[in-house]
Parts: C-alpha cells; sequence; structure tokens
C-alpha cells in the first residue's frame, strides 16, 4: 500500500496517509491513457468548419468558351476547383468528431493517471484548505511553499467558491472537483496538488 506525506499550506509535513493500492498504486497503462485522451479532445472538437464545393459556390453557370477550337483545354464552368474563384475539392463540412469508450477503459485510464503522479512523485496532499476571503496570494504563496509553480491542477472535495475565485487569476493553475476530474488534466499538470478529504472521494468511486 503507498504511503504519501500530508501537508499543510505552509509546505510543513503533518501526517502520512495510506492510499488505496487499487486507484494509487497500479502499474500506469501508458496506452490506455493515450486513448482516453485522444478521447477527450476529440469530445471538445466543435466540428464547425466549412467550405463551399463547386456546386455551392456563386457563378459559373455559363460555359467559359466553345468546347472545340480555341486551342485551350475544355472548361465547362469557371467555378471548378482549378479556377481561381472555384469551389474547394472534398471540402470540410460540419461534423461531429465526439465518441465513446468502454467504462472500463475510462476507469483504468483514471487509476493509471492517479498512480503515475504517485510513481513520479508529482502527487502533492494537502491536510486541508481553508480560506475565509478572497484572496489570490494567499494561494499563491501556498503553491510557492509547495513547490508548485508551473501546471498546477488543485482538487477540492466540494465546490469551494472561495478557493475557486482566488486560484483563477494565477496562470497555470486550474482546479477541479472529484466529480470533474479527467484524465487529460492529470497528465497535463506538473503538480497534481489534492484535499485529504478529496482522496476519500476518489477511492471510494474508484477502489
Amino acid at each position: 500500500m503507498p504511503k504519501i506525506t500530508v501537508k499543510d499550506m505552509t509546505g510543513k509535513e503533518v501526517g502520512t496517509l495510506d492510499l488505496s493500492e487499487a486507484v494509487f498504486g497500479i502499474e500506469p497503462n501508458v496506452s490506455v491513457m493515450h486513448d482516453v485522451v485522444k478521447n477527450q479532445l476529440a469530445n471538445r472538437r466543435q466540428g464547425t468548419q466549412s467550405a463551399l464545393t463547386r456546386s455551392e459556390v456563386s457563378g459559373g453557370g455559363k460555359k467559359p468558351w466553345r468546347q472545340k477550337g480555341t486551342g485551350h483545354a475544355r472548361q465547362g464552368s469557371t467555378r471548378a476547383p482549378q479556377w481561381t474563384h472555384g469551389g474547394i475539392v472534398f471540402a470540410p463540412k460540419p461534423r461531429d468528431y465526439s465518441y465513446t469508450l468502454n467504462k472500463k477503459v475510462r476507469r483504468l485510464a483514471m487509476k493509471s493517471a492517479l498512480s503515475s503522479k504517485v510513481k513520479d512523485d508529482q502527487m502533492i496532499v494537502l491536510d486541508s484548505l481553508p480560506l475565509e476571503t478572497y484572496r489570490t496570494k494567499t494561494v499563491a504563496d501556498m503553491l510557492k511553499a509547495l513547490g508548485a509553480d508551473k501546471h498546477v491542477l488543485l482538487v477540492l472535495p466540494e465546490n469551494d467558491k472561495t478557493v475557486i475565485a482566488s486560484a483563477r487569476n494565477i496562470p497555470g493553475v486550474k482546479t477541479a472537483l472529484t466529480n470533474t476530474l479527467n484524465v487529460y488534466d492529470i497528465l497535463n499538470a506538473d503538480k497534481f496538488i489534492i484535499v485529504k478529504d478529496a482522496v476519500a472521494q476518489i477511492e471510494e468511486v474508484y477502489a
């Protein structure tokens, strides 16, 4: 069973926490994590790109010149793809890029991502995160004390508007709840900071 140090907001060690072997101690499956990240990015695509084919471009009704005897190549329309202002060959059209993955695959990818953060020593467990007022400097000082100065994912056990608003203006910091956590955000973060109560919630769902 993996163990991890619990810290407070000043970066001081205040105890240790036993993590679930089934969630934070498995061998990360890189292939599955890649499939899930690819799926998430595909599902985010708007798919609104569009261009006009030769049948949709205005004009081009009249034949440019007669079929034979001019010395030119035969042409039926000035809106053919090789003409300026002509239509686009195989023009992109609005489409849905989203697709689904099996639930077992998504669960395995989540556990692999969490385990990879523990394995790479990029996970930090906070004892608590009490903020009484909106203050960005408090969160910034906490991140500095914890050595998290790049891309940070801060996971909360519940919707704390004070913490979320205080962290919003810090570059590279993203907040998430246990029910909005996803594989892409976990892997994209250099430091994965999670409140102790949120660890218990994750283990309850994925163990």
